[in-house]
């Protein structure tokens, strides 16, 4: 089964920081997490930055310089350190992965964790 579990989302006052986690059930060999998206309210989900097994990264226009994506492939876990945040920040950031599991392949997305900027 592929499993994805986000984590470190919460409330936070415009400027600060908080570093989001996603961790995958098996190994960077079966499950290659991709990146990060995220849905505000009555938005369609964007995508905020990505991330190849071999470290190159993509971002957003609008995170630029204030978002980094890293991965520890050991640990399969993708990282999205957020700095200088904005209320406009304010949404469910989910991470994205593509499974090459044979029994179950496909897209993958996580659950979801909450990130809201105000003050």
């Amino acid at each position: 089964q592929v499993q994805l579990v986000e984590s470190g989302g919460g409330l936070v006052q415009p400027g600060e920081s908080l570093r989001l986690s996603c961790a995958a059930s098996r190994s960077i060999f079966t499950i290659n997490i991709k990146g990060w998206y995220r849905q505000a309210p009555g938005k369609q989900r964007e995508l905020v930055a990505t991330i190849t097994s071999g470290g190159s990264t993509n971002y957003a226009d609008s995170v630029k310089g204030r978002f980094t994506i890293s991965r520890d492939n050991a640990k399969n876990t993708v990282y999205l350190q957020m700095n200088s945040l904005k209320p406009e920040d304010t949404a469910v950031y989910y991470c994205n992965a593509e499974s090459r599991s044979t029994r179950y392949p496909g897209d993958y997305w996580g659950q979801g964790t909450q990130v809201t900027v105000s003050s």
